[in-house]
C-alpha cells in the first residue's frame, strides 16, 4: 500500500464529526503532523486519542516507518524501563537473550505512549533524557544507543495536577506538552452523534456482510438522549451490537441497548410519539403481510382490506422493498 492510500485509510477520514470543539482540534492535525515535535493528547477514555495519534503519524513524513502503540498503564511498574529501552543479554537473572525495547522498534517512526501518567518516576527520568538527547541505554549496557523517534503521548488525567502531587515530573510534562491537543467528550458534541452512528453502521454492516441498514428516528433520538460516559468507543460498541442482532433493514430503538436507561430524556411531544408508533406499526404490519403472501401486493392488500393503490402508497411511504419478499426465481 502506498503512502497516499495509507493517508486515506489511516488519516483524517476516520475522524468523523463537524462540531466546533472537535473540529478546532482536528484541524490542527495536518499542520502538527508535518512538524517533528512531541504531542500530548488529552481527553476522557474512549474519545479517540490513539486514532488521532495514528492520524498524526500517517499524515507525517514518518508514515512509511513503524507506528508503535504502548499502553503504559498495562506495563508492570518494575518492567517499564525494560519495555521502553530493552536490555542486553545477562542484564538480570533470566535475561538469556537481548530485547530491543519499544523505542528501538519505533526507530524512524512514532512511539505512542497511552496513559503516560502511569510511568514510574525512574522511567520518566530516562524518557526525558531520550526526548532531549535522542539517546538511551539498554538495561545492563554501558553504551548509549541512538534512535530517531517521534513521541506522541496521551492521558485521561490532568497532568498538571499529577505534577503538583509529585507523581509526574514537571520537566517531562513540559517536554511532552509542546503541542497539546484536547479531545472533547461525546456529550459535548451531540451534533456529531448521527454521523458517527452512521459511520459505525456502515463499518459493521460491511464487516459482517450484512445488508446496509439505516436508523429509525426513534433510535437516533435514543442515541442523542444518552450521555455516553464511554464516549465514541461506547457508541461504536452499541452500534456493533445492534448490527449483530438486527434482523431488518432498519435499526429501531428497541435494538439499541444502553445501560442506565433512566438517564435517557424524552425529547418528543405526545403527537410526535404517537405518529412514530403508528408509523412503526404500519411498517411492520405491511412487512408481515408481504411475508405471508410472498410479496404479492394484491393478496396482501386484500388481507388488509385495502384497495391495491392505497396499499401501494403505504409501501412507498415506508420505503419497503417488495422484491425481497418474493420467492427467488428458479
Amino acid at each position: 500500500m502506498d503512502i497516499l492510500a495509507l493517508k486515506q485509510k489511516m488519516g483524517l477520514r476516520q475522524l468523523v464529526g463537524e462540531s466546533a470543539p472537535f473540529l478546532e482540534e482536528i484541524e490542527k492535525i495536518p499542520m502538527v503532523a508535518q512538524c517533528d515535535v512531541s504531542v500530548l493528547i488529552t481527553g476522557e477514555t474512549g474519545t479517540g486519542k490513539e486514532l488521532v495519534a495514528r492520524a498524526i503519524h500517517y499524515l507525517s513524513p514518518r508514515a512509511g516507518s513503524p507506528f508503535v502503540p504502548a499502553s503504559c498503564g498495562a506495563i508492570p511498574v518494575e518492567l517499564a524501563e525494560n519495555e521502553l529501552f530493552g536490555h542486553v543479554q545477562g542484564a538480570f537473572t533470566g535475561a538469556a537473550s537481548a530485547q530491543t525495547g519499544l523505542i528501538q522498534e519505533a526507530n524512524g517512526g512514532t512511539l505512542f505512549l497511552d496513559d503516560v501518567d502511569c510511568l514510574p518516576l525512574l522511567a520518566q527520568v530516562k524518557l526525558l533524557r531520550f526526548l532531549q538527547e535522542k539517546e538511551y541505554k539498554q538495561l545492563g549496557s554501558p553504551k548509549f544507543r541512538h534512535a530517531d523517534v517521534r513521541v506522541v503521548a496521551a492521558t485521561n488525567v490532568e497532568l498538571e495536577k499529577s505534577v503538583r502531587q509529585g507523581k509526574f515530573r514537571q520537566d517531562l510534562f513540559y517536554r511532552l506538552n509542546v503541542i497539546p491537543l484536547t479531545l472533547p467528550p461525546l456529550r459535548e458534541r451531540k451534533g456529531d452523534l448521527p454521523s458517527l452512528a452512521c459511520h459505525f453502521l456502515e463499518k459493521y454492516c460491511a464487516e459482517f456482510n450484512r445488508e446496509m441498514k439505516e436508523f429509525a428516528p426513534d433510535a437516533v433520538r435514543k442515541l442523542v438522549g444518552y450521555d455516553w460516559p464511554g464516549n465514541v468507543r461506547e457508541l461504536e460498541n452499541v452500534i456493533e451490537r445492534a448490527v449483530v442482532f438486527s434482523r431488518e433493514s432498519i435499526i429501531y430503538s428497541s435494538e439499541v441497548t444502553l445501560p442506565n436507561q433512566e438517564k435517557i430524556k424524552p425529547q418528543e411531544s405526545f403527537r410526535a410519539s404517537k405518529s412514530r408508533i403508528v408509523a412503526q406499526f404500519e411498517r411492520r404490519y405491511i412487512q408481515d403481510l408481504l411475508q405471508v403472501h410472498q410479496g404479492s401486493v394484491t393478496n396482501a392488500a386484500k388481507a388488509a382490506q385495502k384497495n391495491r393503490r392505497t396499499f401501494w402508497e403505504l409501501i412507498r411511504k415506508h420505503k419497503i422493498d417488495v422484491q425481497r419478499y418474493r420467492p427467488a426465481a428458479p
